[in-house]
């Protein structure tokens, strides 16, 4: 039996998805009206949906930079206090349509790419509620580690009333900043 059909068959499938994953899930849709320039920088992940690539980190922060190509720079960060060590991932995002709505496909893996869309944004650029392509992907993110009562429940309700499980978040330690 010759395997090489299959591998190929397998590639174009894993391709297709990744193409098709940087879309919001159905019913979610990213701000209007976006200035990525003002959202570059450090933010603190307040709380998350749990994920396989972030499993038992502690500490995490997300930092985005202006790449020369147009895209975005991340780099993620956070810390394993299992093994007592950091680990960092970097990646690229680049926005789906116009830049001033906030939906990007993001990589941390050569050609493949996941959604990315802010959800909701403070006037201030101070808070962010970030989905995935699907409802198992959500991220608070603050400017600093701790996040005002007010913002979180306000986020929390956003949340919910889309559809994301919010009872499941992970609400992520942070250090002082």
């Amino acid at each position: 039996m010759k395997l090489w059909p299959i591998l190929t068959g397998v590639a174009v499938s894993l391709a297709l998805v990744a193409c098709r994953s940087p879309t919001p899930p159905g019913g979610v849709t990213p701000i209007s009206h976006f200035d990525a320039s003002r959202y570059l920088g450090k933010w603190y992940e307040i709380a998350r949906l749990d994920n396989r690539f972030e499993r038992g980190l502690e500490q995490v922060t997300a930092t985005y930079g202006k790449r020369l190509d147009g895209g975005i720079s991340v780099l993620n960060r956070g810390f394993d206090p299992q093994k007592g060590v950091w680990k960092e991932s970097e990646g690229k995002a680049y926005f789906t349509g116009e830049s001033t709505t906030a939906a990007l496909k993001v990589s941390f893996f050569g050609p493949f790419y996941g959604g990315y869309n802010v959800i909701a944004l403070d006037d201030d650029y101070q808070y962010a509620l970030v989905s995935g392509p699907n409802r198992d992907y959500l991220w608070i993110l603050s400017r600093t580690p701790t996040l005002p009562p007010q913002v979180r429940q306000n986020y929390l309700n956003i949340a919910r009333g889309l559809g994301f499980a919010t009872d499941n978040l992970l609400w992520v330690k942070q250090s002082g900043g």
